[in-house]
Formats: C-alpha cells, structure tokens, sequence
C-alpha cells in the first residue's frame, strides 16, 4: 500500500479544511448554538423532561447526528468533485495511486473533519445545558461509523455530480428533511399512529436513536437495530464505491 500517497491526500484536504476554517468549522458551530439557543432555552423552557432528560439535553444527539451527516456529505463530495471540476484528477489517475488509496485519502479526511466539528459541538452544547454520557465507548463507535458512512457516501455523490448545484441536491433535498423527520428534536414516540409507523421506514430515525442511546440510555428503536442499520449502510457504500472504480463511472467527466 502506497502510505505516502494516502498521507498526500490526507493531508492537503484537512489543510484546505484549516486555510478556510471560518467556513469549515466556525459557521456549522455556531448554526448549531442557534439551535441550542432557539430550541434549547426558548423552546425547551417551555417544554417538560422527555424520558426523564430536559428538552435542552434530548436535542444534543439530535444536534449532533444533524451536523454529522450533512458534514460528512459535504466535505467528501466536494473534496472528490472539486479535482473533477478543475481537471487535476487527471494528476491523481496518472500517479501511482490506486483507487483503495486514494478513497482512504479522501473519506478519511472528510471523516476526520465531521468527527472534529461533532466534538466540538459536544464541547459548545456543554456551554447551553448540563448532560451526562451514559455510554462513551458506543457513543464513539456510533460517531465514528456515521462520519465514515456518510463521507463514503458523499464520495459517490462527488462522483455522481456534474455541477456544484448537485452537490446540495441530496444533502438539502433528502437528508436533511430525513434528520428533521427522524427524531432529532423530539422522540418519535410523542407521534400518533399511523405516522409512527411510517416513521420507523425512515433510516435517520435508527442513527438518531442510537445516538441518543448512548447519552441517556433511552431509545425510540432497539438499539441493536441502530448498530444494524449503520453498518448496513455502510457496506452499501462499500460496495457503491467498488462498482464506482470498477466501471470507471465518471471518475473523469
């Protein structure tokens, strides 16, 4: 394995995270204290404790799961689009790199980012609300593996996309809403029949919970079905990607 190419690719994508730090980290952070202010202290004052955790410490996950899966998107699609967009793919393809390295370089950069802008969040919610961590170990596992997950999944899209506009069409258009309607502020439990049940059909809603399970050992789904999903999803990626560098599927348009 070619480590040298790998830590090329790591390490120009996390400093172009750093030279545009303002964009990359600060602006997400601060969108999410806006939730914690609005929904956290205004809202949440108004609001009773859900499953024993006041409504500004149930949100956290939520928060966090929010930010992680747009993040994560994001930065590996327009790491992988942007060579596409400028031609200097075409530099990545003629070097010896093969395509397993250069898919660590880039999702492992763009899982690196998420996973430090979603301790940071962690760090910020503690300036709003007291929490406590219930599972620390499975919380890191379930960081860890979404941030991986989803910046996978942003790599295809970065293949996929043939302008910037479609870079957001997915994120904004479809994960987005998910995250909204999965729970992220409010326990699916809380929801009349039948929109529980049609709830349950939504992915986010097993990320959400398993998250939440990890910081206050209370779920809206079996938590061994949260771990389930992720992995799933993650092995469909894999095997996106696979299909992706075995086809050639525009890797050069």
């Amino acid at each position: 394995m070619n480590t040298h190419a790998i830590r090329a690719i790591y390490r120009f994508e996390m400093s172009r995270t750093f030279r545009t730090a303002l964009e990359s980290i600060l602006s997400p952070v601060l969108s999410t204290s806006l939730y914690f202010i609005v929904f956290g202290a205004a809202i949440g004052s108004r609001m009773g404790d859900l499953g024993g955790v006041s409504y500004g410490a149930f949100i956290i996950p939520g928060l966090i799961m929010l930010s992680l899966l747009n993040e994560s998107i994001s930065n590996a699609s327009f790491g992988i689009y942007l060579p596409k967009w400028s031609g200097t793919i075409f530099e990545l393809l003629s070097a010896p790199v093969s395509y397993f390295e250069a898919v660590i370089g880039y999702v492992g950069a763009a899982a690196t980012k998420s996973l430090m802008l979603g301790l940071l969040i962690l760090v910020t919610a503690r300036i709003f609300v007291p929490y406590q961590i219930a599972h620390p170990f499975w919380m890191l596992c379930f960081l860890v593996l979404t941030a991986v997950t989803f910046s996978l999944f942003g790599f295809i899209i970065g293949i996929w996309a043939d302008s910037f506009q479609r870079l957001q069409v997915i994120p904004l258009l479809i994960v987005t809403p998910l995250t909204f309607l999965g729970g992220a502020f409010y326990s699916i439990d809380m929801l009349p029949e039948p929109w529980r049940t049609f709830t349950l059909f939504n992915p986010v809603v097993y990320l959400v919970s398993g998250m939440r399970w990890s910081f206050y050992d209370i779920a809206d789904v079996n938590v061994w079905l949260s771990a389930g999903a992720i992995v799933a999803f993650l092995i469909a990626c894999l095997i996106g990607v696979s299909w992706i560098f075995k086809t050639g599927y525009k890797i050069k348009a």
